[in-house]
């Protein structure tokens, strides 16, 4: 290990320097000799011999053990070491820096998913290099220049725009190489410091940090450019989006207490830190149409209260999974996963997408996801609504029929629906109806009421439920959805979330 302290050189002559300066720069010169030599004579014994002949103090001995402890082969030894390092809150500003400089990268990941880590404990972001002619975004190329002649946009908007087509780049592993060999990496790291006041640019940015740590070869790259620090300050981010993609990405980073990977759209809602606590079993949250991983499970609208005279019995949750599940059942993985949906065809981001929106494709898409996540080797629970519930059920259809996923099918204990139409909705007859207007997406197509696919979905489902005595709670909507500012309807009618499940 190479520790560097830098320090100005300068002629100790007592003759040049003279009170008060001469005495600082030679308290400062030994100061850093005792350092120097702390280092040297720990990293060079073994762990249990004591310091007898060294000059220094025992709590200065103690970091330097720590520090030696967490690059020990025994595993155990190592974890150990991290969390005692972890725990210290009170040290001195030059102990967290000397942490800082001399810890390797596997403790830096272990410390950023360490909680209420003291951030003192990070190195700050590399100075960035020069920008290259060509402006802020280049790889080389002119395309953002030409884009901003083209009208009055936003940069915000511009950037967005950027930063999504770099999201789906990062799902491909050799177009990571390609952003990490032209400086991407250095790239959103000068973006992200420019943008601090846009959580989406932000969210964005740290989306593709995670996808591109999917990478084992990537990991020194993305710590190099400073990344471990952001994310460490981010995982303290009050907003759950903001933290759950500051875990995420963390979690793709340590390979030395996490053995799953968490591609694009799956997110470990709890434990988001590291933890001695055994997880018994997965709660796994599906979202519907124009849901999304986060805002499909907050407790309500804040500006639309249910019921204006009802006391507040407790704070607001933005993803009562991650506040409320987690807190009673401390010994569960949690995760929740996303995917694109969208009531029109008018938005669709590209014109090979369609496709790729259909049940059956998203099916194999996520149940790969989930295998990667290590879905399916513990006791699992779906908790759906609306049509991620129809996903599910074609999830565990296919894994039934697919040996490599047969665990999924196994160990799930259990299925809750949410307002699932099993046997169509309302919402694709409105959209059908007004298709010249509307132009309705390949999902909501899918929906229309008493489909022909829809029934052998369901059929097929319940086969596989009853085969293998699947406990089921279904939950049905009374209430009319505000679809928009116009429209008001029962998405799921009760007939259609709950007579296929009366068996159950």
């Amino acid at each position: 290990l190479k520790s560097h302290v830098y320090i100005r050189t300068s002629s100790l002559n007592p003759n040049e320097y003279q009170g008060i300066t001469y005495q600082a720069r030679k308290e400062i010169h030994r100061a850093v000799r005792k350092i120097l030599e702390t280092e040297a004579k720990v990293f060079r014994r073994p762990f249990n011999e004591h310091f007898s002949t060294f000059d220094g103090e025992d709590h200065e001995c103690a970091l330097w053990l720590l520090l030696k402890r967490t690059q020990s082969e025994d595993k155990e030894v190592r974890l150990q070491a991290v969390q005692e390092l972890a725990k210290n809150t009170h040290w001195h500003d030059y102990q967290y820096g000397t942490v800082a400089q001399a810890c390797d990268q596997r403790t830096a990941i272990g410390l950023a998913r360490s909680k209420d880590i003291d951030l003192r404990f990070f190195l700050p972001p590399p100075s960035l290099p020069k920008m290259k002619n060509g402006g802020l975004w280049c790889f080389g190329g002119n395309g953002l220049p030409y884009c901003e002649t083209l009208g009055k946009v936003p940069s915000e908007t511009v950037e967005l725009f950027c930063l999504q087509a770099l999201v789906q780049h990062s799902k491909v592993s050799s177009h990571c190489d390609k952003i990490e060999a032209q400086g991407g990496l250095q790239l959103l790291q000068r973006i992200y410091q420019l943008r601090k006041d846009s959580a989406k640019i932000q969210r964005n940015i740290i989306r593709i940090i995670g996808n591109m740590a999917l990478d084992e070869r990537l990991h020194s790259s993305i710590v190099r450019a400073g990344w471990v620090s952001v994310l460490a300050e981010v995982m303290k981010s009050p907003h759950v989006i903001q933290s759950s993609h500051a875990s995420r990405a963390l979690a793709n980073l340590d390979r030395d207490t996490v053995q799953e990977k968490y591609p694009d759209g799956v997110y470990v809602l709890h434990p988001q830190y590291r933890s001695s606590q055994p997880i018994r079993a997965d709660i796994l949250f599906v979202h519907g149409l124009m849901g999304a991983a986060f805002k499909t499970w907050r407790q309500q609208d804040i500006d639309q209260p249910v019921d204006k005279k009802a006391p507040e019995v407790q704070e607001y949750s933005q993803c009562w999974p991650k506040t409320w599940l987690a807190s009673d059942c401390p010994a569960l993985r949690i995760i929740s996963v996303e995917y694109d949906t969208r009531l029109s065809d008018w938005k669709a981001k590209c014109p090979v997408e369609p496709h790729r929106t259909s049940i059956a494709y998203r099916s194999n898409e996520l149940l790969e996801k989930l295998r990667v996540a290590g879905i399916g080797e513990r006791p699992l629970v779906w908790v759906s609504h609306s049509m991620g519930g129809l996903l599910v059920k074609k999830m565990l259809v296919d894994a039934s029929k697919n040996p490599e996923m047969d665990k999924i099918v196994n160990n799930t204990r259990g299925i809750i629906f949410y307002s699932v139409p099993h046997h169509g909705s309302q919402l694709a007859e409105y959209s059908i109806n007004a298709r010249y207007l509307l132009f309705p997406s390949v999902e909501v197509k899918e929906l229309s009421k008493d489909s022909p696919a829809l029934k052998v979905l369901n059929d097929d489902f319940l086969s596989v439920a009853k085969d293998k005595k699947f406990p089921v709670l279904s939950f049905a909507e009374t209430l009319p959805t505000h679809i928009g500012s116009m429209l008001k309807l029962h998405v799921v009618p009760l007939e259609s979330a709950s007579k296929s499940l009366n068996f159950l």
